[in-house]
């Protein structure tokens, strides 16, 4: 899941830097959503490991 909001933060700098203002802002939205998607099911997946057994 990392690897796609590094993947979508590199398509908005790209479309940043070609001047699609439209399409940097969408990809860099995405990358924010998926990031911290990403931050939640790690700390759940963390509180839920130190349980074990």
């Amino acid at each position: 899941m990392l690897r796609w909001t590094i993947i979508f933060i590199i398509i908005a700098v790209i479309a940043a830097i070609f001047g699609f203002g439209g399409v940097a802002e969408g990809a860099a939205s995405i990358a924010k959503v998926i990031f911290f998607i990403f931050v939640v099911l790690f700390l759940i997946s963390l509180i839920f490991g130190r349980k074990g057994i």
